[in-house]
């Protein structure tokens, strides 16, 4: 079997076009380690506001973290944190930039660093919790167009 050397994608050639991703994960807790998150009451502060900006500092970081992710100008990233049961918090992130490639790790990243972080701030008395579903839920732009989970690819760029 034929390998191929590692290397990065030359997207030089590509037109700049606007690009969104959304991606979205979860942490699965005790319902009272839940709620000290959502009130604020662990030991090291508000988990909520340091889970929100160590994925918006990640998603910067992408290229650092990611070995052959091309370094780019994000526009914005924005990283919500919601309580949808008595056991579970949602994350989501969305970035934006104006390139030749998409931002679909830049939102992975933050949403992975957001539940690493809600999970560094709980652990002393909740170490059993679970980090899951960490995927993408779309993105648009570029050549090859629009995707929605669940939908596949909706409308090409031309």
């Amino acid at each position: 079997m034929e390998t191929h050397p590692l290397r990065m994608i030359d997207v030089g050639g590509k037109p700049i076009s606007p690009r969104v991703a959304r991606a979205s994960g979860r942490l699965l807790a005790h319902a009272d380690t839940v709620r000290r998150i959502r009130e604020g009451s662990l030991e090291k502060g508000d988990a909520v506001a340091a889970a929100r900006l160590a994925g918006i500092m990640a998603a910067k970081k992408t290229a650092e973290i990611v070995p052959l992710c091309h370094p780019l100008p994000l526009d914005s990233v924005a990283v919500s944190i919601d309580f949808d049961e008595p056991g579970g918090v949602s994350i989501t992130a969305t970035v934006r930039s104006a390139g030749r490639t998409g931002v679909e790790m830049e939102a992975l990243v933050a949403v992975s660093a957001a539940a690493l972080t809600l999970y560094d701030m709980t652990k002393s008395i909740d170490p059993g919790m679970t980090i899951d579903q960490i995927r993408l839920e779309e993105k648009t732009g570029g050549t090859r167009g629009d995707w929605r989970r669940g939908e596949g690819r909706i409308a090409p760029q031309v």
